[in-house]
């Protein structure tokens, strides 16, 4: 598939990084030249340096041959047109990141149907519901909702005293006989991640992803020796647009909420918006501040500023404070395995939601895709289709790869986790663990 990514910022670098190692065509265009070369040297894809508003750049990328068209540029007025142009060439799907609320919600409906905007993104927004998450399940690294809910993808480090360490996949499965509640999918050790087979014995601090029904993540978290915490308070350090859209959701569940922000405009901006949260002009780097606020009795610390260094010093201190949980939002995945070592609870980038979203529009016939910042194992789901290998076979007797794990089954609503002697049937939704250079294998089994 030829697809064409206007934006080579944060977003646009990962979606089109992910798409080129499933094989995609991809062309990427942008101006700033640094970043065109920075992709082109680590990946197989091609670039174009130029606006994305400039038909004749978009005329260079391959635009008529294009099947798909990801705008993700910083600015709306510049997706829009590009989207604009992918549509009179004939692009089946056009993909445009907006900021603005009214261009995204019902005040905006008639121009994107008139340009022919098939799908929306917005970073920020999916970045504070990703947040909003970790804060709701307290001591997990990520959180991803699939199959309506019924099932949850957690992940999560193996503390040094839970009672799984030292236990092999089998002796785990083995215990959990006959029905299980959640199923380890991915393992992440020592830098490398990989689907989690029978002989894995698990060790303090490895990265774990798993696969819950949603009425055993209170055992899961149990034994995997987290604990849980009720939000009651929660400081938010950056004032920008992600920070703005959590204080908002955090207040409609009644916590209280305190944002330090260095420009004095915007904390005007947040306090007549978020009437319900405290609201501090100052710098989150100046230690005077923070302590002042006594930033280690909080349940919880995000930091959201534009600013890596200034996130992670801030968490740090928070940390060494008491501070019960922190969360960085990051942009640097150079910066993740140093966050490890130094114990901030989670990381985060507004990255791999808008991928997820846009690689399921890709794959077809994928219900939802989960990716993960350190390495290529995702999480799908999709149902299975009448009269594919899948109807009425069961697990076992598919004989999937080697690299992919059958997760879950979801029939009629209902979540179960499967095994190799479960049936499936045509409609039900599969959750699985899979690396990309199997997918279209995998979906060949169940369309």
């Amino acid at each position: 598939m030829r697809i064409v990514v206007v934006g080579a910022g944060e977003v646009g670098s990962y979606i089109a990084e992910r798409l080129s190692r499933e094989g995609h065509d991809v062309v990427v265009v942008d101006h700033h030249s640094g970043r065109l070369d920075a992709l082109a040297s680590e990946f197989d894809l091609l670039t174009v340096n130029g606006s994305g508003t400039n038909p004749r750049v978009l005329s260079e990328a391959g635009l008529d041959r294009a099947e798909v068209v990801v705008a993700v540029t910083n600015s709306d007025e510049v997706n829009l047109l590009a989207c604009m142009q992918a549509k009179q060439q004939g692009v089946p799907a056009a993909v445009a990141r907006l900021q603005d609320s009214d261009l995204r919600g019902a005040p905006g409906r008639a121009m994107r149907a008139a340009i022919g905007v098939d799908l929306v993104l917005d970073p920020d927004e999916q970045t504070a519901d990703a947040i909003m998450d970790l804060l709701l399940y307290h001591g997990v690294s990520d959180v991803n909702e699939l199959a309506n809910g019924e099932v949850l993808v957690v992940g999560a480090r193996l503390a040094e005293d839970a009672p799984l360490v030292g236990k092999t996949m089998a002796e785990i499965g083995a215990y959990y006989e006959p029905e299980w509640d959640f199923i380890f999918g991915a393992l992440s050790r020592d830098g490398e991640m990989s689907v989690m087979r029978r002989d894995a014995e698990l060790e303090p601090n490895d990265l774990l992803r798993v696969v819950c029904r949603r009425q055993g993540r209170r055992e899961l978290m149990e034994i995997m020796g987290l604990s849980r915490t009720d939000l009651r308070r929660v400081m938010i350090l950056g004032g920008g647009r992600t920070a703005g859209l959590l204080a908002g959701r955090l207040i409609e569940r009644h916590v209280d909420v305190v944002i330090i922000e260095t420009r004095y405009e915007r904390c005007l901006e947040l306090s007549e918006r978020y009437a319900g949260a405290l609201v501090l002009h100052g710098d989150i780097t100046d230690i005077d501040v923070l302590a002042r606020e006594d930033i280690g009795s909080f349940d919880a610390v995000v930091a959201a500023t534009g600013e890596d260094d200034a996130n992670v010093l801030a968490c740090l201190y928070a940390k060494s404070e008491g501070a019960s949980e922190t969360i960085a939002v990051v942009h640097r995945l150079s910066l993740l395995p140093l966050l490890e070592q130094v114990g901030i609870d989670a990381a985060l980038s507004p990255r791999t939601a808008s991928a997820n979203v846009v690689l399921r529009m890709v794959r077809g016939g994928v219900t939802a895709v989960a990716t993960f910042l350190e390495g290529n194992v995702e999480v799908l789901e999709f149902e299975v289709s009448s009269g594919s290998r899948a109807d009425g076979s069961g697990v076992r007797d598919l004989h999937l790869p080697g690299q992919m794990l059958l997760a879950a089954i979801v029939r009629d609503g209902k979540a179960r986790i499967a095994r190799g002697r479960s049936e499936l049937r045509a409609r039900d939704h599969v959750v699985a663990f899979v690396t990309p250079d199997c997918v279209d294998e995998v979906k060949q089994a169940f369309r």
